[in-house]
């Protein structure tokens, strides 16, 4: 059993079980991403914050996984939330005859782990292992891999700005380890259920924020000016983080506060009975700079971060009275699935068909008021996935080629949804596309219609534009050239 599938670790570490020939089931608030993306593995609805839920997603069960981080989130009194979680998962494995829980947390200066709560400091290690089932806590600092935030981090600020003003907890040490490694020890512990209680884990470098800035730009040929200050400046050091690299202050600010003190391995002995050896920073960087320049992202950081509910199971399109829809359609001379592949490459770097300065600029407006805005982008350049953030959007539901359903996660008031649906006829097909929106008061109906003349021409121009990529990236395909442009 895994929980918190859909997480950058855990959707990494469930490819790795299935490959490994496990049986593996998956419990979500939102089962439906991980069904298309994990047709293998059993998927169940469940809430570790639902008791009632748990008994029977745990039964056969004979290890669980738990990767469910909320706190990172960001949502208020997420926190504790995270401790109930791992409250109630402890108590329904014990009722289920678990043989073992495996946990992911962070180390820390001190004894207990980096994820604890605000009130009497227990950690979700301490709430999983009160009850009768055997623990094996991992506690790891940095994790470097391709679409990892702590590389997110170092990469933007590197790429975009020649000098760097580096506060005092860019000078803390820790101790990186790549991605892979770590799923290494995740999947290695099943073969050694002697070993419990904590194991840290780390790569073999210990350095600095600043030292993992400068092998950055030796590695990328580059020359930058790195000034230090005397100042720690963690609101303001996230705040620039957030201005600057598609990370939020909000995710960006735990991973500086930890660095307070240094983040290094201090009992190394529990993780050598694992006989792994953790590749070096340098190898575990240009490894994930490899894979991204590949566009072979297998998960990033803002997967799990569905922004617009909060910890809710996000809303699924239900057509009825109070949605208003603005629906376009367009003959295109062209097969379906040349079309599809047009509409699964919108966003991201390719941009949005039509006024892609207008979609930007209403990208700052949603920055403006706390949103996630356009930062995300897109996991990979060319296909989409169920879950997948694109831009300020999110994939909810793809058929190739007939469907793509995107639901927004900009502020509004109310909901939205962008779908394109492609229909084959004898001359080729047609494309339709829908935008609806269920307004949330006076205030979205007043959001609609005040919107609505520029709505209109970007929604008309926008299909138009797309059945003309089209029919170019058929051409293109005709001549041997490159479709995409």
């Amino acid at each position: 059993m895994v929980l918190g599938a859909s997480g950058y670790v855990g959707g990494r570490l469930v490819t790795r079980l299935l490959d490994a020939g496990h049986s593996v089931t998956l419990m979500a608030r939102e089962p439906a991403p991980l069904v298309d993306r994990f047709p293998a593995a059993n998927v169940m609805r469940g809430d570790a914050l639902d008791p009632k839920s748990l008994g029977p997603a745990l039964h056969d069960a004979e290890a669980i996984y738990y990767l469910i981080y909320a706190a990172s989130r960001g949502e208020a009194g997420a926190a504790g939330r995270d401790l109930d979680g791992a409250r109630n998962v402890a108590a329904a494995a014990a009722l289920a005859g678990v043989g073992r829980i495996i946990y992911l947390g962070g180390l820390s200066a001190g004894s207990r782990g980096a994820l604890e709560s605000e009130g009497d400091g227990r950690s979700i290690g301490d709430e999983l292992g009160g009850a009768a089932t055997p623990v094996t806590e991992f506690r790891t600092s940095v994790i470097i891999g391709s679409g990892s935030a702590s590389l997110e981090i170092v990469r933007h600020l590197m790429e975009r700005l020649p000098v760097i003003v580096l506060p005092r907890w860019a000078f803390t040490t820790c101790q990186p380890i790549g991605i892979r490694d770590v799923l290494d020890y995740l999947v290695e512990a099943l073969r050694h259920p002697d070993v419990t209680g904590i194991v840290e884990i780390g790569g073999p470098d210990v350095l600095s924020y600043g030292e993992m800035m400068r092998t950055y730009a030796d590695v990328r040929g580059m020359r930058r000016l790195l000034i230090p200050i005397p100042m720690f400046a963690a609101r303001l050091s996230s705040w620039g983080v957030g201005l600057v690299t598609p990370v939020p202050a909000w995710v960006a600010r735990p991973l500086v506060e930890r660095l307070h003190d240094p983040l290094v391995v201090r009992e190394p002995g529990p993780a050598r009975a694992f006989a792994l050896s953790p590749m070096t920073y340098e190898a575990a960087l240009r490894l994930a700079l490899d894979r991204t320049a590949r566009n072979e992202i297998e998960t990033t950081w803002f997967d799990a971060y569905s922004v617009s509910h909060h910890g809710r199971a996000a809303p699924s399109l239900e057509l009825g009275e109070g949605m208003l829809v603005d629906r376009r359609s367009q003959a295109v001379g062209v097969p379906r699935d040349v079309v599809f592949a047009q509409v699964e490459r919108i966003g991201g770097a390719h941009g949005w068909p039509f006024a892609n300065v207008l979609w930007r600029i209403r990208g700052l407006a949603d920055r403006a008021v706390g949103g996630v805005g356009m930062r995300l982008g897109r996991r990979d350049p060319i296909r989409l996935r169920v879950g997948d953030a694109l831009d300020f959007w999110r994939v909810e539901a793809i058929r190739r080629p007939e469907l793509l359903r995107l639901r927004a996660e900009m502020r509004v008031p109310g909901r939205a949804w962008l779908q394109y649906e492609v229909e084959a006829t004898p001359t080729g097909s047609t494309l339709i596309q829908t935008a609806f929106f269920e307004p949330r008061g006076i205030a979205g109906f007043a959001y609609w219609y005040v919107l609505l003349p520029v709505h209109s021409v970007i929604f008309r121009r926008m299909v138009v534009a797309l059945a003309a990529r089209s029919v170019a990236g058929s051409s293109a395909l005709d001549s041997g050239a490159d479709p995409s442009g």
